[in-house]
């Protein structure tokens, strides 16, 4: 039976550290049962209306990081199990058998996990100090890769508020309507920066997929609410009489229709078409999608 608790702790303990990996520091980030729960909080908070939907993101980001804290904390309690209590050491005044095994076992994996050092419940098992160091290291990475998280997290969203912002900002000023009178090199300009733009936000969500989940209170900000514009100005540039303007609208087009594909395969959005899977973005968001004119 301690063997049996020692190989499952272990496991729980490596399933942990693969999902932190996978999650952190894959190049796709799939750390599958992080974005499982990610994605859980997302459609229970949503639900909620545009209160619950605002602190999906970050909720779910805090969830996520209690998981892993808590398969380290049950795997290494698992270890340490068949050692409670003849293999620690209590200070005055404690009586062990005042708690059970299984929870003292627990609150020592915690205690250690944290990094708290009470000092209350000292290890005497040979076995026990030396894997003890071990988790507490294990927890301090923990907390390291939890603010490394947010540090990748929150860039990718101001990316893609930026976007938002622009093609908010060209819709405003009726940009696409006015292609064919404006100069054709800086149209092409900007038509080349959307593309890098949307290039970027594609590479985001891949890398950091949890910031989907982080839905925008002002529409100006919300790419789902704004890449309707961004399929009118590929359209009208697609069908300009100017090569250089043809050009620049189909590399639009193939930016957007990649998007598509991807939020299609990576996040289920359902449609066939670029606009129905945009328009099922926009939707999962909570926002209208406008079809391009």
């Amino acid at each position: 039976m301690p063997l049996l608790l020692s190989v499952l702790g272990a496991l729980v303990i490596l399933l942990g550290l693969i999902e932190v990996f996978h999650t952190l520091l894959h190049p796709s980030g799939r750390g599958r049962l992080s974005r499982l729960c990610v994605a859980a909080v997302w459609r229970i908070m949503r639900r909620l209306g545009d209160k619950g939907a605002g602190i999906a993101g970050p909720l779910a980001l805090v969830c996520v990081i209690v998981f892993w804290a808590a398969l380290q904390a049950l795997g290494w309690a698992l270890m340490l199990y068949p050692h409670v209590p003849q293999g620690f050491t209590y200070s005055p005044g404690l009586d062990p058998s005042r708690y059970g095994d299984a929870a003292e076992a627990f609150y020592i994996s915690m205690v250690t996990l944290t990094t708290l050092g009470y000092g209350d419940v000292i290890a005497t098992d040979p076995l026990i100090r030396l894997l003890a160091p071990l988790e507490a290291l294990t927890g301090f990475a923990l907390l390291t890769a939890a603010v490394s998280w947010f540090m990748q997290v929150y860039p990718a969203l101001a990316r893609r508020r930026a976007l938002a912002i622009r093609l908010s900002l060209l819709q405003n000023a009726g940009y696409a309507a006015r292609l064919e009178q404006l100069n054709a090199a800086a149209v092409t300009n900007t038509v080349e920066t959307l593309v890098a733009d949307l290039v970027q936000i594609r590479v985001d969500l891949t890398q950091t997929s949890e910031s989907y989940y982080f839905w925008e209170s002002n529409k100006d900000l919300s790419l789902p609410a704004s890449l309707s514009y961004a399929v009118d100005i590929a359209d009208q540039a697609g069908h300009s009489a100017q090569p250089t303007l043809q050009t620049a609208g189909a590399l639009l087009s193939d930016a957007l229709d990649s998007l598509a594909a991807f939020l299609k395969e990576e996040f289920k959005h359902e449609g066939e078409s670029t606009q129905d899977i945009f328009q099922s973005y926009a939707s999962d968001h909570r926002y209208p999608y406008r079809e391009s004119s």
